[in-house]
């Protein structure tokens, strides 16, 4: 037995490092963290423990045994929107107490990256009710079951009770977004005519399926029936607690927010650029900085556009008249709105033709992968996928989007395709969005940033739209690169129409939302440039309206890319070999998402590292 002496200091001992890990917790949680990596912990984990949803996403609590935000959907009350505005300006102030003269390159990058991001949400908060919380793509009304669909991993009991319960929070969240909702009526935020019209169209009918059909129901059924460890009275249960959930929770809470809109639709006007919104050029200002991460003008973005899309239409007529293709007074546009409906590059418009798409866009996939590794010294190790655009979202949906995998491995990144009419599918730009979409556009980006080791974890996952959407712009110019259109000249004609859909963006959103075009204007003009067919560009325009400013950051980020390759190229000479390619696209993406005004920075810096021969 130990003597009383020994049991004192060893019991003094334990009370020191209890009162040392009580100092350490009380200054993490409620005060300036003493070690800024802590801080940058700090930050994320404060962002991701309120966003339930967003932690489910991510997947990374899991790996250490955490799993409670599984049962819960986010809190989307004004209280709550109000509470994190404060928490962010607190963590901008807190930000710029840390001395920046002791920190070390990384943690000047990450410092850097940090305070643009808490600087833009801290300038946008006169604007945080000017949004569209409902509308007809990534609307709450379809994102919730969408989430619940793809993200929501059900693989034992528990993830089934805790669909449930997410089931039962349903009610809750949509109140506090029709709370939301009146606010932003009170102030004059409310959506454009078109817009309530289709969310009212898919709300009835997502509530209108009796239990047995609605896609949150059949779903739960086919993840229970890949459940073992279930006895069939268990999953006979499970299956009647969720058409409960759906009969009293689920379809109730979608009919209050369909007869919010029914008495809001008479409000509603066809004017569609937040121009009409109280303060609204100064909005959409805010936007396009936030958006491109650069301080363009709207008029700058515009005439931008212009002047790319003049360029393109000119390459896209060279590769035309190669192949003899561009008719006697005809158009660029017209000619591709041909051969578009050429059944040569068409799929049956069947279940068999959607099939053959998608195998296709695997073999697409794996080839890429496969050339990839010229360009790339660092691949992903986290796999893709490619899926079809749920049915029940598809007409609203754009014609393609990604999804990450989960950091804890368990679920691949998904490229979406949206193969509800097989007529906007033509084959020669099938290749351009799987490259976009996939390898090594969002694919290569988002899970090689999740991959990253020894930054915090918030650069693994913060959002920067230029220049996400920017990279995978830029890897599509970068198929020419990979050799993909060496032989295809309508495959390259595809990648050329891609871009001039961007180039078209600039104009088009600048014009609804600056220069102040009605929507049809818009139509015409997307139609008049892309020769993509009429229903694809409605739901294009449609999205630029109720996502402002976004859509413009895809060229600008990708130019700006162009623009440091360039660069690079010129500095280094002949340096500047296959090796040194390589190394710039791992330089690339060895930092996370970043503002393109750091990203430059990060450029010029490599660049001067190697002219050292560092």
């Amino acid at each position: 037995m130990p003597s009383r002496r020994i049991l004192r200091f060893a019991v003094g001992a334990v009370a020191a490092l209890l009162l040392a890990g009580a100092v350490f917790l009380v200054n993490l949680v409620w005060f300036r963290p003493f070690s800024l990596d802590l801080f940058f912990e700090k930050v994320f984990i404060e962002e991701a423990l309120a966003k339930p949803e967003l932690l489910t996403e991510i997947g990374i609590a899991e790996q250490f045994g955490y799993r409670r935000h599984n049962a819960h959907l986010d809190d989307l009350s004004i209280a709550k929107t109000e509470a994190d505005a404060a928490r962010l300006r607190q963590r901008l102030a807190d930000l710029k107490a840390y001395d920046g003269r002791s920190q070390t390159p990384s943690q000047k990058l990450s410092t850097r990256v940090l305070a643009w991001f808490l600087e833009s949400r801290v300038e946008g908060e006169p604007f945080r009710f000017h949004d569209y919380p409902v509308e007809q793509l990534w609307g709450v009304q379809n994102q919730t079951p969408d989430f619940l669909i793809n993200a929501h991993a059900i693989t034992d009991r528990r993830g089934a009770e805790d669909y449930l319960s997410r089931l039962g929070e349903v009610g809750r969240k949509f109140d506090q977004v029709i709370e939301g909702l009146e606010k932003r009526q009170q102030i004059g935020v409310i959506p454009p005519r078109f817009v309530i019209e289709r969310v009212l169209a898919g709300m009835r009918d997502f509530a209108g399926k009796p239990a047995a059909e609605n896609p949150l129901y059949t779903h739960f059924a086919s993840r229970l029936a890949a459940l073992d460890e279930l006895a069939p009275a268990d999953r006979a249960a499970l299956l009647t607690r969720c058409a409960q959930a759906l009969d009293g929770g689920v379809v109730p809470a979608y009919r209050r927010l369909i007869a919010f809109f029914e008495q809001q639709l008479p409000r509603s006007t066809t004017d569609d650029g937040v121009w009409k919104l109280p303060d609204g050029d100064a909005y959409y200002r805010h936007l396009l900085r936030e958006q491109t991460s650069t301080r363009m003008t709207p008029q700058e973005v515009h005439d931008l556009g212009l002047a790319e899309v003049a360029r393109i239409e000119a390459e896209m007529k060279a590769i035309l008249l190669a192949q003899a293709e561009l008719r006697p007074q005809e158009s660029v546009a017209q000619a591709l709105a041909r051969l578009a409906r050429e059944p040569r590059f068409l799929y049956p418009d069947n279940d068999d033709g959607r099939r053959a798409a998608l195998a296709d866009y695997s073999a697409m996939l794996r080839e890429q992968l496969e050339r990839s590794k010229a360009l790339f010294g660092r691949l992903p190790a986290a796999q893709i996928e490619v899926r079809r655009v749920p049915e029940f979202k598809d007409k609203t949906a754009p014609g393609a989007y990604y999804n990450p995998p989960a950091m804890d491995g368990t679920r691949p990144g998904v490229f979406f395709a949206n193969l509800r009419d097989m007529a906007e599918t033509p084959k020669f730009g099938m290749r351009t969005l799987a490259i976009h979409e996939g390898v090594p556009g969002h694919h290569f980006q988002i899970a090689i940033a999740q991959e990253l080791q020894g930054v915090p974890t918030f650069r693994k996952v913060l959002p920067f739209t230029a220049y996400m959407e920017g990279w995978a712009l830029y890897t599509e110019w970068l198929g020419k690169d990979m050799g993909l259109y060496a032989n295809d000249p309508y495959g390259d004609l595809g990648r050329l129409q891609a871009e001039m859909f961007r180039a078209v963006r600039l104009v088009v959103d600048t014009g609804i939302h600056f220069k102040r075009w009605p929507r049809e204007r818009a139509i015409a003009y997307m139609v008049e440039k892309t020769g993509l067919a009429e229903s694809g560009v409605i739901a294009e325009i449609e999205r630029y309206i109720v996502d402002p400013g976004q859509a413009c950051a895809y060229k600008i980020g990708m130019l700006r890319i162009q623009a440091a390759r360039a660069r690079a190229e010129q500095a280094l000479g002949a340096r500047f070999d296959a090796q040194a390619l390589k190394d710039f696209h791992d330089m690339l993406l060895a930092g996370g998402a970043l503002p393109l005004e750091v990203l430059d920075e990060q450029v010029d810096a490599w660049i001067t590292q190697r002219r050292q021969g560092l």
